[in-house]
């Protein structure tokens, strides 16, 4: 991500780079206004890909239909930890984390997503972020 760079809310493609194919491309619902990063997941039973919160250093699951993986993302798109929250938990703020990744329980490791992994963030016009 550029220096300053902003997304907006709505569709993108998450890049998870590394493993034999070189990067694997993931759909992706971007949610930077307070108003999308607060309403997330809620009220889903199921997600298509994965949904990037911005900026953002925590989520919680309360009013969730489903459990989660969940992965904190620094200032550079590099994956700080990855966890799967069961509906009504609270996760603890990672002080390093800029960005949240959210996602069906465990399709982020089939994805090749784990810490120490960057990503890469288009927007729907396909421009890297």
């Amino acid at each position: 991500m550029g220096a300053g760079r902003r997304w907006r809310d709505g569709p993108g493609e998450l890049v998870v780079h590394g493993g034999v194919t070189g990067g694997t491309r993931v759909p992706l619902e971007i949610a930077t206004s307070y108003r999308a990063r607060t309403r997330g997941l809620l009220g889903r039973d199921a997600v298509e890909g994965a949904m990037l919160l911005s900026p953002a250093n925590s989520v919680h699951t309360f009013r969730m239909r489903m459990p989660i993986d969940v992965a904190y993302l620094d200032r550079g798109l590099t994956v700080i930890a990855v966890r799967t929250m069961r509906p009504g938990r609270l996760g603890m703020p990672r002080w390093r984390a800029r960005h949240v990744l959210e996602a069906g329980a465990g399709v982020m490791a089939g994805w090749g997503l784990r810490a120490g992994v960057r990503v890469e963030v288009r927007d729907v016009a396909g421009r890297p972020g």
